[in-house]
C-alpha cells in the first residue's frame, strides 16, 4: 500500500498529539507521540510561528517521514517586527516599517539563497498587512491610530461625547 500524506499547520515547537494531528493519524495506528516529538524538535527554532508540516505514513510498515515547510511570509514579517498581527486597515493604519535589508532577509528565509525574484512578493505581503518598506519608524500619531484601532468601542464612545 502506498504512503499517505497529511498536511498540517502547527504551532512551531508546540505540536500536540490532539487534533488535528491525532485525529488524522490515529486510525493508521502509528506512533503519534514520536511524530509529534519529531515535529517539535525540528520546529523549535521557529517557536511562536505557524509552520506547515507534511507527514507521510507508510500504512503497511507504519514508518513515517516529516517534512517541515517554511512559515508564511506574513509570519516572518510579524516576527521580524515583533508584532502580533497586521493592520486591519492596511491602507489607513501602518503597524510597522521594514528596511530593504529586512525584506531581503525575510525573502531569503522563505525562498532560499536565490531570493531576489521574490522581493516584490514580500513587499506586497507587507503592504497588505499595513507594513511599509523604507519609510522609517512609526510616528506618535500612527501609534495612537493603532491603539484606537485595537479598541474600537472606545473610539465610538469618544465621538459620541464630542
Amino acid at each position: 500500500m502506498p504512503k499517505l500524506s497529511f498536511k498540517f499547520l502547527v504551532d512551531a515547537g508546540k505540536a500536540t498529539p490532539g487534533p488535528p494531528i491525532g485525529t488524522s493519524l490515529g486510525p493508521l495506528k502509528v506512533n503519534i507521540a514520536k511524530i509529534v516529538e519529531e515535529i517539535n524538535n525540528r520546529t523549535k527554532e521557529l517557536e511562536g510561528m505557524k509552520v506547515p508540516v507534511v507527514v507521510k505514513v507508510d500504512t503497511e510498515t507504519k514508518e513515517f517521514e516529516v517534512e517541515i515547510g517554511t512559515p508564511p511570509v506574513s509570519a516572518l514579517i510579524k516576527r521580524e517586527l515583533g508584532i502580533e498581527k497586521g493592520s486591519g486597515q492596511a491602507g489607513e493604519i501602518r503597524v510597522g516599517d521594514l528596511t530593504m535589508e529586512q525584506v531581503k532577509a525575510i525573502a531569503k528565509k522563505k525562498f532560499g539563497s536565490d531570493a531576489e525574484p521574490y522581493l516584490k512578493q514580500v513587499i506586497g505581503t507587507a503592504r497588505s498587512m499595513g507594513v511599509t518598506v523604507g519609510q522609517g519608524p512609526l510616528t506618535e500619531e500612527e501609534k495612537r491610530k493603532i491603539q484606537q484601532a485595537a479598541k474600537p468601542g472606545e473610539k465610538e464612545e469618544e465621538k459620541a461625547g464630542e
